[in-house]
């Protein structure tokens, strides 16, 4: 608890212990002294009744003031004003305790949900170690870390930024950003994100983003705007109280007076509209309702789900239809080599050390790949005397690289007819013998340079064909691994709700149709460029209803469009690209594709917790008062229908705060 909710917890105690005492006493008429005078029993249940409520009066006379009286401490003030009016002092002390009671559990209930969320506050970290040119180490403000400093993280401090690991290991603590309670190993080469708290390991990083630009700051920013946006349902409870409150201050009054001089007893229906406006104080909606939201949120954060805002968590609730990417996404976004297929006559490693010298200066992923695996299998020593002396790059097509001193080629002839690359100077003193020029490419290339082949690979891969001179060496297949949790994650998703699940992809159709055969998608587009993929999900939007909601998901900086675009957009928050995760409504801290499938379970839950407090209120609420203006309710039935229902409420709310890391 708070230092403030500490001192209203004081008064309450204090003003109970003096208030059932006295509630005791007068019902027992004792002392008569006391209970018999009625002006005596005014000031001895003013003691408590200011001790507890005497902020209350405060700010419902500061509304008064201000004319903005309509709120729940000017309900609660004339409603107690009107009940020692007429002679219910013990009620009037009552209702006032019971309503700080409610006031003090509503304080606490937010606080801990804030709690729930502001966790992710204690991953900021305090200070960076950075290591200077001369080897001292001078401890700074982690804003003033530079980009390209070298740092030193001892065991159990905090990253201060994003980083590249330069020398040590250790295991990493994420799971105040992702949820995930297991740490992960971290050796030189990884990268580490800023938030994360160094295990037992001594690290030296280089600093790859400063503090502003790195994950923990632009969480903090996400999470203190969260609040700001909210759902319908709760914009719909601010509206309602805005125009309800006034509504039942003038109808208590109409009841006060016009009953009056119908029928007389004028302190009869005093007391009858003082009930009423006890039991009409709007707080069990107006408190439950966000507070089911500001928990729902706090509950997505233990899960490594970051909401932007409670009307996301609504909309994740109502998702019809999920759109997805597929590589980084649905896939690993790591291409590997996945089988060699060489002509006769030609080994795995002929045909391998082929592929990596036409890839050698593409940096496309593709060629990162073939010459991962060449280097995996060592055969570095036996290019040692091969150059590259020229590559030309076909677009849609591949690659064509002029080698020397190749010596497991040999001399080969070049395709007759074809288009050749031009002419590049050799070095001096090589031999015009030993060069060659090596295809890399396609189809396409193969036909292009009538280069005989085999077509292979079984769809699902994307296939490199490799070529000597005219002669086909074989072909590399490569494939990007589709995640392991994705079919799984995409089933979940079904099961709570989700109608249709369609991936868009820029990979060839039979590469895309093989993953949505693999992962079960309803539906794939395939060979798309990112304006196309906009194009496609405003497509499919326009063939929703209105209540039908739906999600992207993205992680590269070419989905930021479509994610700001769909109804909820999703990125990935550990390997996904700046702009995706700054477009993005909801971001998976720790690329768990069945975190989608969680969320949607705590956004459910929460429409429901929030739709039980609206019902149950408004109907306890709507009994009283028609009792009360009957005559049939009196304070003490008031007091349950507004801080019973409250309190109620939000004990039913705080249900969300119980939710588990994982779900």
């Amino acid at each position: 608890m708070t230092k403030k909710q500490k001192k209203e917890l004081r008064k309450i105690i204090i003003a109970a212990c003096i208030f059932f005492p006295l509630l005791i006493l007068k019902h027992t008429g004792v002392p008569a002294a006391v209970f018999g005078n009625r002006w005596v029993s005014l000031i001895v249940f003013l003691v408590p009744y200011f001790i507890v409520g005497g902020s209350v009066v405060k700010r419902g006379l500061l509304g008064i003031r201000n004319r903005q009286a309509f709120d729940e401490a000017f309900l609660m003030l004339l409603a107690t004003i009107g009940a020692f009016a007429t002679g219910e002092y013990s009620e009037a002390c009552a209702v006032m305790l019971f309503y700080q009671v409610g006031e003090f559990f509503q304080s606490y209930a937010v606080g801990k949900s804030r709690r729930s969320i502001r966790e992710l506050m204690d991953i900021a970290p305090e200070f960076a170690n950075v290591e200077r040119e001369d080897g001292t180490i001078e401890t700074v403000d982690p804003d003033e870390v530079e980009t390209g400093d070298v740092l030193i993280i001892k065991p159990g401090e905090k990253i201060p930024v994003d980083s590249t690991i330069l020398e040590g290991s250790s295991m990493i603590n994420t799971s105040a950003l992702t949820g995930e309670s297991v740490p992960r190993s971290a050796h030189p080469g990884d990268a580490v994100i800023s938030g994360c708290i160094n295990g037992d390991g001594l690290l030296k990083v280089r600093a790859d983003k400063i503090y502003d630009d790195s994950t923990v700051a632009r969480i903090l920013e996400m999470v203190e705007s969260a609040s700001e946006k909210k759902s319908r349902t709760e914009n719909f409870i601010t509206r309602f109280a805005r125009y309800y409150t006034p509504i039942v201050v003038y109808a208590a009054i109409a009841l006060a007076v016009i009953p009056s001089i119908v029928f007389g007893s004028p302190l009869q229906w005093i007391y009858r509209a003082c009930t009423f406006l006890v039991i009409s104080c709007p707080c069990a909606l107006v408190i439950s309702v966000p507070l089911a939201f500001f928990g729902g949120i706090g509950a997505a954060s233990k899960v490594g789900v970051l909401v932007k805002g409670s009307n996301y968590l609504e909309l994740m609730a109502k998702l019809d239809t999920v759109v997805s990417d597929k590589t980084g996404t649905l896939t690993e976004g790591n291409f590997r080599v996945s089988s060699l297929e060489c002509a006769e006559g030609v080994t795995e490693e002929e045909l391998l050390i082929h592929a990596a010298l036409a890839e050698e200066t593409s940096t496309h992923p593709i060629a990162k790949s073939i010459r991962e695996a060449f280097e995996q299998r060592g055969l570095e020593e036996l290019t040692a005397h091969a150059k590259v002396i020229g590559a030309e790059n076909i677009t849609g097509h591949g690659i064509i690289a002029e080698v020397s001193g190749l010596e497991v080629c040999g001399k080969a002839d070049q395709p007759e007819g074809a288009d050749q690359p031009e002419e590049t100077d050799q070095p001096e003193g090589k031999d015009e013998r030993t060069n060659c020029l090596i295809y890399a490419g396609n189809e396409k290339l193969m036909r292009k340079y009538n280069i005989d082949f085999r077509p292979s690979g079984d769809g699902a891969a994307t296939v490199v064909y490799i070529a000597c001179g005219s002669r086909c060496l074989g072909s590399v297949s490569i494939r990007d691994e589709v995640k392991p949790e994705a079919k799984k994650a995409i089933a979940d998703m079904k099961t709570r709700g989700v109608r249709r699940f369609i991936m868009l992809t820029g990979d060839r159709k039979n590469v895309g149709d093989a993953v949505g055969r693999e992962l079960g998608i309803d539906e794939v587009f395939s060979e798309l460029l990112p304006q196309d993929k906009v194009s496609k999900v405003e497509e499919i939007m326009d063939k929703l209803d209105k209540k039908q909601k739906l999600a992207f998901i993205g992680d590269g900086i070419n989905d930021a469009p479509v994610l700001s675009r769909a109804d909820v957009g999703i990125a990935m928050g550990s390997m996904g690209s700046d702009a995706a995760i700054e477009a993005a409504d909801v971001v998976i801290m720790d690329d768990d594709l069945n975190r989608i499938g969680s969320v949607m379970k705590v956004a459910k839950r929460t429409l429901s917790i929030a739709m039980q407090n609206i019902v149950f209120a408004m109907a306890v609420k709507i009994a009283i008062l028609i009792l009360g203006a009957l005559g049939l309710a009196n304070m003490w039935a008031a007091v349950f229908g507004d801080v019973g229902v409250a309190v109620i409420c939000i004990l039913n709310s705080m249900r969300l705060l119980n939710t588990k890391r994982t779900i």
